[in-house]
């Protein structure tokens, strides 16, 4: 009666670390060079005159984060003081809990 189960539950751990094991890590993505969404990121800044606006976010709405998260759209909170969306330069002073530093 508790063969059925436990077989099942070793199928289950096999195929939880295979797929583990392919997935990659975001430390070593981050180790060879940023993500494209990254160097999208700071070429829109210098392109638009834009800045790093910190703590102003909507959960799952900001354009990236200083070691929070790997980056865009990967807010879990509203507000996250390390996730930052990317605003004309002058505009974060502007806006209530804005920073231009993670907290």
């Amino acid at each position: 009666m508790k063969q059925p189960l436990i077989a099942a539950s070793a199928l289950s751990a096999a195929i939880g670390l295979a797929l583990a094991a392919q997935a990659p890590t975001v430390q070593a993505q981050g180790a060879k060079e940023p993500p494209q969404i990254v160097k999208d990121n700071m070429a829109r800044m210098a392109k638009d005159k834009l800045e790093k606006c910190y703590g102003i976010n909507a959960a799952a709405k900001n354009d990236c984060a200083e070691g929070a998260h790997s980056c865009a759209g990967q807010a879990t909170q509203a507000r996250d003081p390390k996730s930052f969306v990317l605003l004309p330069a002058g505009d974060c002073a502007k806006i209530q809990g804005g920073r231009l530093t993670p907290a």
